[in-house]
């Protein structure tokens, strides 16, 4: 499924995408007990942007699937549920200003601004918590997560993994990036 820059899909890429969506959907009903695919299904074709961001998300091996429903907007949750942090989102600093001020062995990129392209954010330190209920995600890899301006503002960001059966909340340099490190995205439809 490549990516274009209109931000839509193609109806075979459409189709391809709302089965794949549907098969995740079904295999792991324990992510969001007591929702209904026909609902899901019918809100994501009537908001074709959003369809496109999960095509992002899928595209770059996120793995997306339903977590939640916000019963006052009548809005679905999705995270990236792949076990480990998507590749195609690896060895990217925080944001802009790190990746600015990053002179010698820049990455490739930003997680922020990569995100923002997807449509997506970065899930919070909260989010990855509830991720981390569902199943056990990041026992190789860690993910930058969406970091309060305090720590943004003296140079720092968060990230977090699964290491010896328990989440890990940590904290590095903004223009630090890793092989293994990553980011996953939310998004809500």
């Amino acid at each position: 499924m490549a990516a274009t820059t209109k931000k839509t899909l193609s109806p075979t890429q459409r189709k391809e995408l709302l089965a794949a969506l549907q098969a995740r959907f079904e295999k792991n009903m324990s992510r969001h007990a007591g929702l209904v695919w026909a609902k899901v299904q019918a809100r994501l074709e009537a908001k074709s942007d959003k369809l496109w961001s999960l095509g992002e998300m899928e595209r770059t091996g996120g793995e997306p699937d339903v977590v939640g429903h916000d019963k006052k907007t009548g809005e679905f949750i999705f995270f990236d549920c792949a076990a480990q942090s998507p590749e195609a989102r690896a060895s990217l600093c925080y944001d802009r200003e790190a990746l600015d001020s990053r002179k010698k062995f820049p990455p490739k990129g930003c997680a922020t601004e990569l995100a923002a392209v997807m449509g997506v954010e970065l899930l919070t330190e909260e989010q990855y918590h509830e991720l981390q209920q569902l199943g056990e995600f990041d026992t190789k890899s860690s993910n930058w997560l969406n970091t309060p301006a305090a720590i943004r503002k003296l140079g720092g960001a968060i990230f977090g993994d699964r290491r010896f059966g328990r989440v890990f909340i940590y904290h590095n340099g903004a223009e630090s990036y890793y092989s293994g490190r990553g980011f996953r995205g939310v998004l809500r439809v």
